[in-house]
């Protein structure tokens, strides 16, 4: 987590050296960021997995899993709100290819310039 800590700062340093956008940087960052606690989360999920099958089970170490794997799960969901700003299973509603077509004609054709009429 910490290599991909230091790589989100690079990319954020690049975005910011190129767009000269504190903005945007900071929104890369963020991104950058989330997802690499979003990857981090998902491998200490499966390495409590594979340590609870590699181990003697038992119904306590079952449970304490299943507790683990469901709080994990609740920040997993909820940094991937904060990342995208809207629930995952909604996602599509908001950037579906449909709702991008109607968003270009309600502006009148005039959201993507014709390189011919140059």
């Amino acid at each position: 987590m910490v290599l991909g800590f230091v790589f989100a700062f690079v990319i954020a340093g690049r975005a910011w050296t190129r767009a000269r956008d504190g903005s945007s940087a900071f929104r890369t960052l963020r991104e950058t960021m989330g997802a690499v606690i979003l990857l981090g989360l998902e491998i200490l999920v499966a390495a409590d997995l594979v340590k609870t099958v590699t181990s003697s089970p038992s119904l306590t170490d079952a449970a304490v899993l299943g507790m683990i794997v469901l709080i994990r799960t609740v920040l997993s969901l909820s940094i991937q709100i904060e990342i995208d700003g809207v629930l995952p299973w909604r996602k599509a509603l908001v950037s579906s290819p449909e709702l991008l077509v109607r968003a270009a004609r309600g502006s009148g054709g005039r959201a993507m310039p014709d390189a011919s009429s140059s």
